[in-house]
Protein backbone atom coordinates (compact mmCIF):
# COMPACT_ATOMS: atom_id res chain seq x y z
CA UNK A 1 0.00 0.00 0.00
CA UNK A 2 1.31 3.48 -0.81
CA UNK A 3 1.84 5.98 1.98
CA UNK A 4 -0.45 8.52 0.32
CA UNK A 5 -3.56 9.36 2.31
CA UNK A 6 -6.90 9.82 0.54
CA UNK A 7 -10.00 11.70 1.58
CA UNK A 8 -12.60 9.42 0.05
CA UNK A 9 -12.05 5.88 -1.21
CA UNK A 10 -14.35 3.78 -3.36
CA UNK A 11 -14.78 0.01 -3.49
CA UNK A 12 -17.22 -1.45 -6.02
CA UNK A 13 -18.37 -5.04 -6.23
CA UNK A 14 -21.14 -7.59 -6.43
CA UNK A 15 -20.10 -9.32 -3.19
CA UNK A 16 -21.79 -12.43 -4.54
CA UNK A 17 -20.98 -13.51 -1.87
CA UNK A 18 -18.76 -11.43 0.44
CA UNK A 19 -15.45 -13.26 1.04
CA UNK A 20 -12.03 -12.71 2.62
CA UNK A 21 -10.62 -11.14 -0.55
CA UNK A 22 -13.33 -8.47 -0.49
CA UNK A 23 -12.72 -7.81 3.19
CA UNK A 24 -8.97 -7.46 2.64
CA UNK A 25 -9.68 -4.92 -0.10
CA UNK A 26 -12.09 -2.93 2.06
CA UNK A 27 -9.77 -2.91 5.07
CA UNK A 28 -6.95 -1.68 2.85
CA UNK A 29 -9.15 1.19 1.71
CA UNK A 30 -10.16 2.00 5.29
CA UNK A 31 -6.51 2.23 6.35
CA UNK A 32 -5.69 4.58 3.48
CA UNK A 33 -8.77 6.85 3.49
CA UNK A 34 -10.62 9.22 5.76
CA UNK A 35 -13.91 7.87 4.42
CA UNK A 36 -14.79 4.80 2.36
CA UNK A 37 -17.88 4.12 0.28
CA UNK A 38 -18.64 0.53 -0.74
CA UNK A 39 -21.04 0.20 -3.66
CA UNK A 40 -22.90 -3.09 -3.86
CA UNK A 41 -24.12 -3.41 -7.43
CA UNK A 42 -26.14 -6.50 -8.28
CA UNK A 43 -28.20 -7.63 -11.23
CA UNK A 44 -31.77 -8.88 -11.09
CA UNK A 45 -30.75 -12.37 -12.29
CA UNK A 46 -28.63 -13.10 -9.20
CA UNK A 47 -30.01 -15.20 -6.37
CA UNK A 48 -28.61 -13.58 -3.23
CA UNK A 49 -30.78 -10.56 -2.37
CA UNK A 50 -29.08 -7.20 -2.53
CA UNK A 51 -30.18 -6.30 1.00
CA UNK A 52 -28.50 -9.41 2.41
CA UNK A 53 -25.19 -8.53 0.82
CA UNK A 54 -25.44 -5.01 2.22
CA UNK A 55 -26.21 -6.42 5.68
CA UNK A 56 -23.09 -8.60 5.52
CA UNK A 57 -20.94 -5.61 4.68
CA UNK A 58 -22.42 -3.41 7.39
CA UNK A 59 -21.80 -6.09 10.00
CA UNK A 60 -18.31 -7.00 8.84
CA UNK A 61 -17.19 -3.41 8.06
CA UNK A 62 -19.22 -1.08 10.29
CA UNK A 63 -17.12 2.04 9.57
CA UNK A 64 -17.75 2.18 5.81
CA UNK A 65 -20.68 3.74 3.99
CA UNK A 66 -22.61 1.06 2.07
CA UNK A 67 -24.82 1.98 -0.88
CA UNK A 68 -26.73 -0.47 -3.06
CA UNK A 69 -28.31 -0.60 -6.50
CA UNK A 70 -29.48 -2.97 -9.20
CA UNK A 71 -27.83 -2.56 -12.58
CA UNK A 72 -28.73 -4.85 -15.48
CA UNK A 73 -26.44 -3.16 -17.98
CA UNK A 74 -24.32 -5.92 -19.60
CA UNK A 75 -20.62 -5.98 -18.70
CA UNK A 76 -18.34 -5.57 -21.71
CA UNK A 77 -14.81 -4.35 -21.03
CA UNK A 78 -14.25 -3.83 -24.76
CA UNK A 79 -17.23 -1.51 -25.21
CA UNK A 80 -16.77 2.26 -24.66
CA UNK A 81 -20.56 2.60 -24.39
CA UNK A 82 -20.70 -0.02 -21.65
CA UNK A 83 -17.82 1.67 -19.81
CA UNK A 84 -19.59 5.02 -20.03
CA UNK A 85 -22.88 3.58 -18.78
CA UNK A 86 -21.31 1.75 -15.83
CA UNK A 87 -19.08 4.67 -14.88
CA UNK A 88 -22.01 7.08 -14.90
CA UNK A 89 -24.01 4.64 -12.78
CA UNK A 90 -21.19 4.23 -10.26
CA UNK A 91 -20.56 7.97 -10.10
CA UNK A 92 -24.27 8.59 -9.55
CA UNK A 93 -24.26 6.43 -6.42
CA UNK A 94 -21.40 8.33 -4.81
CA UNK A 95 -22.40 10.75 -2.04
CA UNK A 96 -19.28 12.79 -2.91
CA UNK A 97 -16.49 12.45 -5.50
CA UNK A 98 -13.94 9.76 -4.79
CA UNK A 99 -10.24 10.47 -5.06
CA UNK A 100 -9.17 6.82 -4.91
CA UNK A 101 -10.56 3.60 -6.37
CA UNK A 102 -9.49 0.31 -4.74
CA UNK A 103 -9.62 -2.94 -6.73
CA UNK A 104 -7.72 -6.17 -7.06
CA UNK A 105 -8.45 -6.65 -10.74
CA UNK A 106 -6.87 -4.49 -13.47
CA UNK A 107 -10.18 -2.95 -14.58
CA UNK A 108 -9.73 -0.54 -11.66
CA UNK A 109 -7.21 1.43 -13.70
CA UNK A 110 -9.80 2.39 -16.32
CA UNK A 111 -12.55 2.96 -13.76
CA UNK A 112 -10.33 5.27 -11.71
CA UNK A 113 -9.29 7.18 -14.83
CA UNK A 114 -12.90 7.75 -15.79
CA UNK A 115 -13.78 8.89 -12.27
CA UNK A 116 -10.80 11.25 -12.10
CA UNK A 117 -9.37 9.32 -9.18
CA UNK A 118 -6.20 7.45 -8.30
CA UNK A 119 -6.17 3.68 -8.71
CA UNK A 120 -4.91 1.60 -5.80
CA UNK A 121 -4.44 -2.06 -6.64
CA UNK A 122 -4.65 -4.39 -3.66
CA UNK A 123 -3.44 -8.01 -3.81
CA UNK A 124 -2.60 -8.02 -7.51
CA UNK A 125 -3.25 -11.42 -9.04
CA UNK A 126 -4.97 -12.43 -5.80
CA UNK A 127 -1.77 -13.87 -4.44
CA UNK A 128 -2.69 -13.23 -0.80
CA UNK A 129 -6.32 -14.31 -1.10
CA UNK A 130 -6.66 -16.66 -4.09
CA UNK A 131 -10.44 -16.68 -3.99
CA UNK A 132 -13.27 -15.29 -6.08
CA UNK A 133 -17.03 -15.22 -6.07
CA UNK A 134 -17.00 -17.53 -9.09
CA UNK A 135 -15.02 -20.19 -7.22
CA UNK A 136 -17.18 -19.93 -4.13
CA UNK A 137 -20.40 -20.22 -6.11
CA UNK A 138 -18.93 -23.24 -7.87
CA UNK A 139 -18.03 -25.07 -4.65
CA UNK A 140 -19.44 -23.51 -1.50
CA UNK A 141 -18.21 -26.24 0.85
CA UNK A 142 -14.60 -26.04 -0.36
CA UNK A 143 -14.45 -22.30 0.31
CA UNK A 144 -16.59 -22.20 3.45
CA UNK A 145 -13.63 -21.06 5.57
CA UNK A 146 -13.27 -17.95 3.37
CA UNK A 147 -16.68 -16.57 4.31
CA UNK A 148 -17.51 -14.25 7.18
CA UNK A 149 -19.78 -15.58 9.96
CA UNK A 150 -22.76 -13.52 8.77
CA UNK A 151 -22.39 -14.94 5.27
CA UNK A 152 -22.20 -18.49 6.58
CA UNK A 153 -25.37 -17.95 8.59
CA UNK A 154 -27.27 -16.95 5.46
CA UNK A 155 -25.88 -19.54 3.06
CA UNK A 156 -25.94 -22.62 5.29
CA UNK A 157 -28.49 -25.39 4.90
CA UNK A 158 -30.68 -25.83 7.97
CA UNK A 159 -32.09 -29.30 8.64
CA UNK A 160 -34.72 -29.75 11.36
CA UNK A 161 -35.36 -33.06 13.07
CA UNK A 162 -38.72 -33.34 14.83
CA UNK A 163 -41.26 -35.87 16.02
CA UNK A 164 -43.50 -36.94 18.85
CA UNK A 165 -42.11 -37.87 22.24
CA UNK A 166 -39.60 -40.74 22.36
CA UNK A 167 -39.28 -41.14 18.62
CA UNK A 168 -35.51 -40.63 18.60
CA UNK A 169 -35.38 -37.06 17.26
CA UNK A 170 -32.57 -35.95 19.57
CA UNK A 171 -30.60 -39.11 18.85
CA UNK A 172 -30.95 -38.60 15.10
CA UNK A 173 -29.97 -34.94 15.34
CA UNK A 174 -26.80 -35.84 17.22
CA UNK A 175 -25.94 -38.80 14.96
CA UNK A 176 -26.62 -36.87 11.77
CA UNK A 177 -24.48 -33.92 12.86
CA UNK A 178 -21.62 -36.31 13.66
CA UNK A 179 -21.92 -37.97 10.25
CA UNK A 180 -21.88 -34.58 8.51
CA UNK A 181 -19.05 -33.17 10.63
CA UNK A 182 -21.13 -30.26 11.83
CA UNK A 183 -22.91 -28.87 14.90
CA UNK A 184 -26.43 -29.59 16.14
CA UNK A 185 -28.74 -27.36 18.18
CA UNK A 186 -30.53 -28.98 21.16
CA UNK A 187 -34.13 -28.30 22.07
CA UNK A 188 -34.39 -25.29 24.40
CA UNK A 189 -37.86 -26.32 25.54
CA UNK A 190 -36.41 -29.37 27.26
CA UNK A 191 -34.08 -27.15 29.27
CA UNK A 192 -36.98 -24.87 30.19
CA UNK A 193 -39.02 -27.85 31.34
CA UNK A 194 -36.39 -28.53 34.00
CA UNK A 195 -36.00 -24.93 35.18
CA UNK A 196 -39.47 -23.32 34.87
CA UNK A 197 -41.37 -22.25 37.96
CA UNK A 198 -43.63 -25.06 39.06
CA UNK A 199 -41.65 -27.67 37.15
CA UNK A 200 -43.56 -30.40 35.37
CA UNK A 201 -46.78 -29.95 37.36
CA UNK A 202 -47.49 -26.27 36.60
CA UNK A 203 -49.73 -25.51 33.59
CA UNK A 204 -47.86 -24.21 30.55
CA UNK A 205 -48.48 -20.63 29.37
CA UNK A 206 -48.33 -19.21 25.85
CA UNK A 207 -45.56 -16.79 26.75
CA UNK A 208 -43.33 -19.73 27.72
CA UNK A 209 -43.63 -21.13 24.22
CA UNK A 210 -42.84 -17.71 22.78
CA UNK A 211 -39.74 -17.71 24.99
CA UNK A 212 -38.81 -21.12 23.59
CA UNK A 213 -39.04 -19.73 20.06
CA UNK A 214 -36.89 -16.72 20.93
CA UNK A 215 -34.20 -18.81 22.62
CA UNK A 216 -34.25 -21.52 19.95
CA UNK A 217 -33.65 -18.99 17.18
CA UNK A 218 -30.80 -17.39 19.14
CA UNK A 219 -29.18 -20.80 19.59
CA UNK A 220 -29.55 -21.50 15.85
CA UNK A 221 -28.13 -18.12 14.81
CA UNK A 222 -25.13 -18.60 17.07
CA UNK A 223 -24.46 -22.09 15.73
CA UNK A 224 -24.90 -21.00 12.09
CA UNK A 225 -21.99 -18.60 12.51
CA UNK A 226 -19.72 -21.35 13.87
CA UNK A 227 -20.46 -24.41 11.77
CA UNK A 228 -17.37 -25.86 10.04
CA UNK A 229 -19.36 -27.03 6.99
CA UNK A 230 -22.42 -25.47 5.29
CA UNK A 231 -25.13 -27.41 7.15
CA UNK A 232 -26.68 -27.17 10.61
CA UNK A 233 -28.86 -29.79 12.27
CA UNK A 234 -31.58 -28.61 14.67
CA UNK A 235 -33.50 -30.72 17.18
CA UNK A 236 -36.95 -29.00 16.81
CA UNK A 237 -37.87 -25.56 15.46
CA UNK A 238 -40.59 -22.89 15.52
CA UNK A 239 -43.18 -25.02 13.73
CA UNK A 240 -42.72 -27.88 16.17
CA UNK A 241 -43.04 -25.44 19.06
CA UNK A 242 -46.43 -24.33 17.71
CA UNK A 243 -47.59 -27.95 17.78
CA UNK A 244 -46.42 -28.44 21.35
CA UNK A 245 -48.32 -25.26 22.25
CA UNK A 246 -51.45 -26.96 20.91
CA UNK A 247 -50.72 -29.98 23.06
CA UNK A 248 -49.96 -28.26 26.35
CA UNK A 249 -52.00 -25.03 26.19
CA UNK A 250 -54.89 -26.51 24.28
CA UNK A 251 -55.21 -23.83 21.62
CA UNK A 252 -53.54 -22.91 18.36
CA UNK A 253 -50.66 -20.43 18.41
CA UNK A 254 -51.20 -18.06 15.43
CA UNK A 255 -48.32 -15.80 16.43
CA UNK A 256 -45.87 -18.69 16.59
CA UNK A 257 -47.21 -20.14 13.33
CA UNK A 258 -46.65 -16.75 11.69
CA UNK A 259 -43.05 -16.78 12.88
CA UNK A 260 -42.63 -20.31 11.58
CA UNK A 261 -43.73 -19.13 8.13
CA UNK A 262 -40.81 -16.67 8.05
CA UNK A 263 -38.28 -19.08 9.55
CA UNK A 264 -38.45 -22.11 7.29
CA UNK A 265 -35.62 -24.65 7.18
CA UNK A 266 -34.43 -26.38 4.02
CA UNK A 267 -35.51 -29.86 5.09
CA UNK A 268 -37.65 -31.52 7.77
CA UNK A 269 -36.85 -35.02 9.01
CA UNK A 270 -39.70 -36.62 10.97
CA UNK A 271 -38.63 -39.49 13.22
CA UNK A 272 -40.97 -42.48 13.11
CA UNK A 273 -42.98 -43.64 16.11
CA UNK A 274 -42.50 -47.38 15.54
CA UNK A 275 -39.67 -47.65 18.08
CA UNK A 276 -40.34 -48.56 21.76
CA UNK A 277 -41.43 -45.73 24.05
CA UNK A 278 -38.94 -44.81 26.78
CA UNK A 279 -40.07 -42.74 29.75
CA UNK A 280 -37.31 -40.38 30.90
CA UNK A 281 -39.33 -38.59 33.57
CA UNK A 282 -40.22 -35.61 31.36
CA UNK A 283 -42.60 -37.23 28.88
CA UNK A 284 -46.41 -37.46 29.03
CA UNK A 285 -46.62 -41.08 28.04
CA UNK A 286 -47.04 -43.47 25.18
CA UNK A 287 -50.84 -43.00 25.08
CA UNK A 288 -50.52 -39.62 23.26
CA UNK A 289 -47.47 -40.40 21.14
CA UNK A 290 -49.23 -41.74 18.06
CA UNK A 291 -51.80 -38.92 18.02
CA UNK A 292 -49.02 -36.32 18.18
CA UNK A 293 -47.12 -38.11 15.44
CA UNK A 294 -50.18 -37.96 13.20
CA UNK A 295 -50.51 -34.24 13.94
CA UNK A 296 -46.89 -33.71 12.88
CA UNK A 297 -47.63 -35.53 9.62
CA UNK A 298 -50.69 -33.38 8.95
CA UNK A 299 -48.88 -30.10 9.54
CA UNK A 300 -45.78 -31.07 7.56
CA UNK A 301 -47.93 -32.20 4.62
CA UNK A 302 -49.66 -28.80 4.58
CA UNK A 303 -46.49 -26.70 4.33
CA UNK A 304 -43.97 -26.17 1.54
CA UNK A 305 -40.65 -27.38 3.00
CA UNK A 306 -39.61 -30.87 1.82
CA UNK A 307 -39.98 -33.52 4.51
CA UNK A 308 -39.66 -37.26 4.98
CA UNK A 309 -40.47 -39.65 7.79
CA UNK A 310 -37.59 -41.91 8.78
CA UNK A 311 -37.88 -45.39 10.25
CA UNK A 312 -35.55 -48.13 11.43
CA UNK A 313 -32.69 -48.25 13.87
CA UNK A 314 -30.17 -45.46 14.44
CA UNK A 315 -27.86 -46.45 11.62
CA UNK A 316 -30.71 -46.94 9.14
CA UNK A 317 -32.13 -43.51 9.87
CA UNK A 318 -28.81 -41.78 9.38
CA UNK A 319 -28.16 -43.72 6.20
CA UNK A 320 -31.57 -42.70 4.82
CA UNK A 321 -31.18 -39.07 5.91
CA UNK A 322 -27.72 -38.35 4.49
CA UNK A 323 -28.61 -38.30 0.77
CA UNK A 324 -31.63 -36.13 1.52
CA UNK A 325 -29.50 -33.65 3.43
CA UNK A 326 -26.86 -33.56 0.69
CA UNK A 327 -29.54 -32.93 -1.90
CA UNK A 328 -30.84 -30.02 0.20
CA UNK A 329 -27.29 -28.68 0.52
CA UNK A 330 -26.80 -28.83 -3.24
CA UNK A 331 -30.03 -26.94 -3.82
CA UNK A 332 -29.08 -24.32 -1.25
CA UNK A 333 -25.67 -23.83 -2.88
CA UNK A 334 -27.06 -23.40 -6.42
CA UNK A 335 -26.44 -19.78 -7.43
CA UNK A 336 -27.58 -18.13 -10.63
CA UNK A 337 -24.62 -16.91 -12.70
CA UNK A 338 -24.01 -13.16 -12.57
CA UNK A 339 -24.99 -10.99 -15.50
CA UNK A 340 -21.40 -10.59 -16.66
CA UNK A 341 -21.43 -14.17 -17.96
CA UNK A 342 -18.69 -16.76 -18.25
CA UNK A 343 -15.82 -16.21 -15.83
CA UNK A 344 -13.13 -17.04 -18.41
CA UNK A 345 -14.55 -14.45 -20.81
CA UNK A 346 -14.58 -11.88 -18.05
CA UNK A 347 -10.98 -12.64 -17.08
CA UNK A 348 -9.86 -12.29 -20.70
CA UNK A 349 -11.71 -8.98 -20.98
CA UNK A 350 -10.10 -7.76 -17.77
CA UNK A 351 -6.68 -8.72 -19.09
CA UNK A 352 -7.33 -6.75 -22.28
CA UNK A 353 -8.44 -3.76 -20.22
CA UNK A 354 -5.25 -4.02 -18.16
CA UNK A 355 -3.04 -4.08 -21.26
CA UNK A 356 -4.85 -1.08 -22.73
CA UNK A 357 -4.61 0.78 -19.44
CA UNK A 358 -0.87 0.13 -19.24
CA UNK A 359 -0.42 1.40 -22.80
CA UNK A 360 -2.31 4.58 -21.99
CA UNK A 361 -0.27 5.13 -18.86
CA UNK A 362 2.97 4.83 -20.87
CA UNK A 363 1.91 7.24 -23.61
CA UNK A 364 0.23 9.89 -21.46
CA UNK A 365 1.79 9.57 -18.04
CA UNK A 366 1.86 13.32 -17.43
CA UNK A 367 -1.62 14.15 -18.71
CA UNK A 368 -4.40 14.95 -16.17
CA UNK A 369 -7.15 12.31 -15.95
CA UNK A 370 -10.58 13.42 -17.21
CA UNK A 371 -13.60 13.33 -14.90
CA UNK A 372 -16.53 11.01 -15.43
CA UNK A 373 -19.27 12.42 -17.64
Amino acid sequence: MPERRFAHGLVVGKFYPLHVGHSHLIRSAVRACDRVTVEVIASSVETIPLERRAAWLREEHPTVRVVTALDDTPVDFDSPDAWEAHTAFIAGLLPEPADAVFTSDPYGDELARRLGAAWVQVDAGRAVNPVSGTRIRGDLAAHWHELAPAVRADLATRVVVLGAESTGSTTLAEDLAAALGTLWVPEYGRELTLTREGGLDAPWRSDEFELCVDRQIVLEDDALRRIPVPVLVCDTDVLATALWHERYVGTAAPGILARAATHRPDLYLLTGDEIPFVQDGLRDGEHIRHAMQERFREVLAAQSVPWVELHGDRAARVEAALPLVRRAMAARAAFAPPLEGDADDVQRARARAAREGAARATSSRDQPAPHAP
